[in-house]
């Protein structure tokens, strides 16, 4: 789904980044690690890369320098420097070896360049957007988890030559993002992650009272700025959605469950526009003005849509949805810069709509 695009790139991210920890053709790599790679340790607050990026230039400048006198260059313990020594040579192939006479380390054969990962424009973009996305997870116990998780990841390319991507270049916003009680994404995780049936309590929109929910949880997910669960409710017998601002008093309950093997959440909202996803199936037209049509243009809806250009320079977007109401949204937010064609359903609310907006501003 097109909404969970930043978190599968924050995946992607997290996989160009551990190219770091071995940048060497696989034929030049032991097939069993002498040492555990160091690239993602730290010393302090000097990411091991960068410090082994001093080392590789200290084993250039200097006549066989010792692990004290390395040591105390770099501020770190003897055995710091004997573990990224051995990294430098196991991990990253690099020719070092100690000459006995001299007392002190060496590169045996001609090294001109620290190997690094060669980062191309386009993925210094992909890594700044990723670390702009997390921002989506605000108000969640994965939103700290995340900046700390991606500090490591992009720790090894700090200093580094041929990163240094502007910190004002790229920004990413959520509009009017939920706000989520963190115990209640929490528990719901864990049951998830445990497969434990659940008991909370419910508020459907407009309603004032909460009622009582049993429900094998299977899934959250984000979507235009809210969270929701989506699970299955035992009294009801069926599959349904939760936002989880409107979930209360969440308790674990000690009964596990199968979870379904064929279940996909992309397959449960495949008819929805959003979370909306009743049992109809509605073929959708709406046309927009040409002021609307460019911005209608450059966005992903919907797997089913498609988008006709008018010869006036307006646009029709149509799709294929189960629900009527996240889509009789969507035209409101346009005003008079957008019409639903069909079906006739969708016009005679949107009429109505109209009306009850005229009369609320009269």
């Amino acid at each position: 789904m097109a909404n969970d695009r930043p978190t599968r790139l924050l995946i992607h991210v997290a996989a160009l980044l551990t190219r770091l920890q071995s940048n060497m053709p696989a034929k030049r790599r032991p097939a069993v690690p002498a040492v555990k790679p160091a690239l993602a340790r730290a010393n302090g607050n000097r990411p091991a890369a960068v410090r082994m990026k001093r080392l590789f230039d200290l084993l250039k400048q200097d006549k066989f320098p010792n692990c004290r006198t390395l040591a105390k260059s770099l501020e770190v313990a003897d055995k710091t420097i004997l573990r990224d020594i051995a990294c430098m040579r196991d991990q990253l192939g690099m020719p070092i070896a100690y000459d006995a006479q001299e007392h002190g380390y060496h590169f045996t054969e001609d090294v001109h360049d620290f190997p690094t990962v060669q980062v191309t424009q386009g993925e210094l973009l992909a890594l700044m957007v990723a670390q702009k996305a997390i921002e989506q997870y605000r108000g969640t116990p994965y939103h700290n988890q995340l900046e700390t998780a991606f500090a490591k990841l992009l720790a090894p390319l700090d200093g580094m030559s041929g990163y240094a991507p502007s910190p004002g270049a790229v920004s990413f916003k959520v509009a009017a993002p939920a706000v989520h009680e963190l115990d209640v994404f929490d528990r719901l995780g864990h049951a998830i992650g445990d497969q434990l049936e659940v008991a909370f309590h419910y508020r459907k929109p407009g309603e004032a009272k909460h009622a009582k929910r049993q429900v094998q949880p299977l899934h959250l997910t984000h979507r235009e700025g809210r969270w929701y669960l989506v699970g299955h409710d035992l009294e009801r017998e069926s599959m349904r959605t939760y936002a989880l601002g409107r979930i209360a008093d969440v308790k674990l309950s000690t009964s596990w469950f199968q979870r379904p093997e064929n279940f996909s959440v992309d397959r449960y909202f495949a008819s929805a526009l959003v979370v909306m996803n009743g049992k109809g199936n509605h073929r959708v037209r709406i046309r927009f003005t040409p002021l609307a049509a460019d911005h209608v243009r450059d966005r992903f809806w919907h797997e089913s849509q498609q988008l006709v250009a008018l010869p006036d320079g307006s646009l029709e977007l149509r799709l294929q949805l189960a629900d009527l109401l996240e889509v009789e949204r969507l035209v409101l937010q346009w005003g008079g810069h957008a019409e639903a064609l069909e079906p006739a359903e969708l016009r005679r609310r949107l009429a109505g709509a109209g009306k009850a907006v005229a009369k609320a501003h009269a």
